[in-house]
């Protein structure tokens, strides 16, 4: 945080944190002299195995996603296909 705020020229108590202050993932401060390892565009990391776990965790949500929605995808057109195969009596109905 210091460095961010060192080169913005802000006092500390009206700092607002820059997203590239911190690791995303740890959270451990990123430090002006080391690399940091950027993920989809603006989401930084302090190593290469922050940034590889975030990314297996993006695959591991979106195939759980993938599936659930697979999932009711198939249950939507099975009940479809119930709803089709009812017997429907068709007539003429009096009330009196």
């Amino acid at each position: 945080m210091a460095s961010a705020a060192y080169y913005t020229g802000c006092e500390y108590k009206n700092y607002e944190s820059h997203f590239l202050d911190s690791c995303f993932l740890c959270n451990r401060s990123l430090s002006q002299n080391h690399d940091i390892f950027m993920y989809r565009g603006n989401t930084p990391f302090c190593s290469q195995e922050c940034r590889q776990e975030q990314i297996e965790m993006d695959e591991a949500d979106e195939k759980r996603w993938k599936i659930s929605t697979s999932r009711s995808k198939l249950n939507s057109e099975s009940a479809k296909e119930t709803d089709t195969n009812k017997a429907i009596r068709a007539g003429t109905v009096a009330v009196a």
